[in-house]
């Protein structure tokens, strides 16, 4: 047998899986075996190629699974809202507040803020699901001053950008942005329901208004790879000055999707 084998056969597998939906079973190891002749080696090889795809997902104690992962699209001209992005895509978004509660600003975030080490700031501590997978752990920071009662109105409703717009009036816009992907320290991991090799993207961010360009809020969000890919817009208004003015600001206009 080729050495390659299991590569032809995830192939096929990855071609007839693609008409299936979402969530469907995938035939066991045993059974992929069996129809193509093949050792259990050779399957299990299979099975775990089609998971570095992104074509499957394994769920411990329950099966394999169709995978489908969606768009998540980062631009300037779309609003910094895990619920509007992710509904966007065609999938139903849901957030759970974790925490919220007041601390001094960290030294590392003062920068960004624009604003001196110590100053009270909201840590919200959220996770994202999409169609009920847990996808995302973030850690988002607003100045106390831009929303004194932000945990009494999380309450009321779970999006940190519908509070921003509806309460304070203001138009949040992503300013500056870093995507990576990396194996996520142990609590993400544990919090994700991950393996401890499985990578994830880190999205760290900066949202200002769009109107006076103060800064809104700082975000740290971690994103399971095997849920959403991670895409890039550089739009063109960078370019024509018709944002607000930021170091980081990007101005050329083209899609880029981030690596697998």
């Amino acid at each position: 047998m080729s050495a390659t084998r299991y590569l032809e056969i995830a192939e096929q597998l990855s071609a007839e899986l693609a008409e299936c939906a979402r969530g469907t079973r995938v035939a066991s190891e045993a059974e992929i075996a069996l129809r193509f002749g093949v050792g259990r080696a050779a399957a299990r090889a299979a099975v775990q190629e089609l998971e570095r795809r992104f074509v499957v997902r394994r769920i411990q104690g329950s099966g394999t699974f169709v995978n489908r992962r969606i768009d998540y699209v980062i631009s300037r001209s779309v609003p910094p809202s895990w619920s509007t992005t992710i509904a966007a895509a065609g999938a139903t978004p849901r957030a759970l507040v974790k925490s919220v509660r007041t601390i001094p600003l960290p030294a590392g975030l003062a920068d960004r803020f624009e604003r001196p080490v110590g100053s009270p700031v909201h840590e919200v501590v959220r996770e994202f699901y999409i169609d009920d997978l847990l996808a995302s752990w973030a850690h988002e920071w607003i100045p106390v001053d831009e929303v004194p009662y932000l945990d009494l109105a999380l309450h009321a409703v779970d999006s940190v950008d519908l509070v921003l717009r509806q309460t304070v009036r203001v138009r949040p816009m992503r300013a500056w942005c870093r995507v990576s992907i990396d194996v996520p320290p142990a609590e993400v991991l544990r919090v994700l329901r991950m393996e401890s090799s499985q990578p994830a993207w880190l999205v760290e961010s900066v949202s200002r208004d769009e109107a006076i360009g103060n800064v809104l809020m700082c975000s740290r969000t971690w994103t399971r790879a095997d849920a959403v890919r991670v895409v890039v817009e550089l739009d063109e208004r960078a370019a024509t000055g018709d944002e607000v003015a930021s170091p980081q600001r990007v101005a050329t206009p083209r899609r880029v999707a981030t690596p697998q």
